[in-house]
């Protein structure tokens, strides 16, 4: 197979690019503009485990896109790059249009012309579902509970955007459905909680897990500068690690006539749910640490609890999370030790 990968050196992209090479599954073409932090460092890293064809280009370009797709011919793009950030929507609201929606229009309208056999896997994210705040929710020492849905969010509940970033991938994931009723694009959209794993270099508005491990790591080793969180620390995600993230996005690549034009809430499900605080705690076992840290108001839309019920795609695949939250805390700090930061 021949796949192209937008966003290929980002943090999902450079995990899925890395395990390509590895498996020998085919042709990789890599397609990213290096504006996100560490892009270019995965970039090297890619570089020293085999080889692909690495194109400097941005999706907001309609001719960049067009001509790769037009070149390359893909079987498969699995359309990562973007725009992730809600602070980043609302503080630059154009950006954040002109990369989610026109962007991931340009990679439809361009498969449409000139590869329609093509296959898109479309990230998209769990901002489509909104603020949530019609759901009933309990709050006890630790974390918010949703008790309306014990097992998680499915795909049945409203869509309802909220703030630009919601807007723009919900506007980018009813696109990528439509192709499929429409244009016959085959197609497949992955409503994501929180991912995190090697690769990933974090910031203060994503990748949560390394951006907080980091801080602790910090602490521990005697940096006790303060950090902050928004909230009281009870919001709920459930989190995957990039090991079983991959394997999903190989396994509906070699399964996409089976599930196309579908989408699915894809995250570690309840038994992988964290809320801050828990997720503090854990930090604080595995590095002998008090954290320190101050709290600001919450953040506009931001939701109590999203928890992803991938009951949908565990019967449609027959997949799974198999890395578990602490273990996969633990391999996070060691990352993080290890990249550098």
């Amino acid at each position: 197979m021949k796949f192209l990968i937008t966003g290929g050196c980002g943090f999902l992209g450079s995990n899925i690019a890395a395990e390509i090479i590895k498996r020998g599954l085919g042709d990789l073409v890599l397609f990213d503009n290096l504006s996100r932090l560490g892009s270019t460092n995965n970039l090297a890293w890619l570089r020293t485990l085999g080889t692909f064809t690495y194109i400097h280009g941005d999706i907001r370009n309609q001719w960049d896109i067009e001509e790769a797709i037009q070149l390359h011919r893909p079987d498969i793009v699995f359309h990562l790059s973007g725009q992730v950030a809600m602070t980043t929507s609302i503080e630059n609201p154009r950006l954040d249009f002109e990369t989610n929606a026109l962007g991931s229009f340009n990679i439809i309208d361009a498969v449409r012309k000139h590869s329609p056999e093509t296959g898109i896997l479309y990230s998209s994210t769990n901002k489509v579902y909104g603020d949530l705040e019609w759901a009933k929710y309990e709050e006890n020492t630790t974390r918010y509970i949703c008790s309306d849905y014990p097992n998680g969010f499915p795909e049945t509940i409203p869509l309802d955007f909220h703030s630009p970033y919601g807007c723009t991938k919900g506007s980018a994931d009813q696109l990528m459905l439509d192709a499929t009723r429409i244009f016959k694009i085959k197609t497949i959209v992955f409503r994501h909680s929180s991912m995190f794993g090697g690769r990933q270099f974090s910031t203060t508005d994503q990748g949560w897990i390394g951006w907080f491990c980091q801080k602790a790591l910090d602490q521990a080793e005697g940096i006790n500068d303060a950090f902050t969180i928004s909230g009281n620390g009870k919001q709920v995600r459930d989190v995957l690690f990039s090991e079983d993230m991959v394997n999903l996005y190989l396994e509906a690549a070699k399964n996409i006539n089976m599930i196309t034009g579908q989408a699915f809430n894809i995250g570690g499900g309840i038994e992988n749910s964290l809320s801050l605080l828990e997720l503090f705690s854990i930090l604080s076992e595995e590095l002998s640490v008090d954290l320190n840290y101050s709290k600001l108001p919450f953040r506009e839309s931001d939701q109590k609890v999203f928890v992803a019920d991938y009951s949908k795609i565990q019967a449609a695949l027959g997949w799974k999370p198999l890395v578990g939250k602490v273990e996969g805390i633990k391999r996070m700090i060691s990352w993080v030790k290890s990249s550098g930061k």
